[in-house]
C-alpha cells in the first residue's frame, strides 16, 4: 500500500513540473536542441496526471501488489525520460 502512496506522489510531482514547464518558453536547448516545447511539456504532464489516476485507482479500487510494482516501476521509468529529456544541458561539441 505504501509503494501505491509513494507511486501516487511521484506522478502528481512529475505533472505538476511538467505543467509548470509547460507555461514557460523555454531556453536555448531544451526548445531548440532537444524540442522540449511547451506542447511536449504539457504532453508529459497528461501522461503524468495518467500515472496519478492510475495509483489512485489501485489504491481504493484493486489493491493488487503486484500491480503495483509494475505500475511504479513504468512510472519511474517515465520520470527518468522526461526529466533526462531536458536537464541535458550543452554538448561539449557545442560550446
Amino acid at each position: 500500500m505504501l509503494w501505491g502512496w509513494i507511486g501516487f506522489v511521484i506522478s502528481l510531482g512529475t505533472a505538476l513540473l511538467a505543467f509548470g514547464r509547460s507555461r514557460a518558453p523555454g531556453g536555448f536547448y531544451d526548445a531548440d536542441v532537444y524540442g522540449m516545447t511547451p506542447r511536449s511539456h504539457r504532453r508529459y504532464a497528461a501522461i503524468a496526471l495518467a500515472f496519478t489516476l492510475a495509483f489512485t485507482a489501485t489504491l481504493v479500487v484493486v489493491r493488487n501488489a503486484s500491480l503495483v510494482f509494475w505500475l511504479l516501476a513504468s512510472a519511474v521509468l517515465f520520470d527518468l525520460f522526461y526529466l533526462t529529456s531536458y536537464l541535458r544541458g550543452a554538448h561539449e561539441d557545442d560550446a
